[in-house]
């Protein structure tokens, strides 16, 4: 059951990066300008008080990955982060191959 719902989500994640794919090339189309959502600036209008307590959080704990890690990955498009976090999620829990010629008991 929990392999079905982070598949869900993982598909999710991938329409919600096709759907800010979509949204960045109809931008790009209408101004003439080749402009992509950065993850952070996507998390910033969603939630902004999150954004700094996770900043906080993972300043608290680990300095070095707020400026190596996390920073690089906010800065990313959102369409990539999105896609890739949700590919990865389906690729994790895909469902098992069935066994041939043995039982499962």
């Amino acid at each position: 059951m929990i392999r079905g719902f982070f598949r869900l989500v993982g598909l999710l994640l991938l329409a919600g990066g096709f759907i800010f794919m979509v949204y960045d090339g109809a931008r790009w189309v209408a101004d003439q300008t080749l402009r992509f959502t950065r993850f952070g600036q996507f998390w910033n209008d969603v939630h902004q008080t999150s954004q700094q307590a996770f900043r906080a959080w993972v300043e608290g704990h680990a300095p070095w990955l707020w400026n190596g890690v996390v920073r690089v990955l906010l800065d990313q498009p959102v369409f990539a982060v999105m896609g890739l976090l949700g590919i990865v999620l389906m690729l994790l829990f895909r469902p098992r191959k069935p066994l041939i010629g043995y039982s499962r008991n």
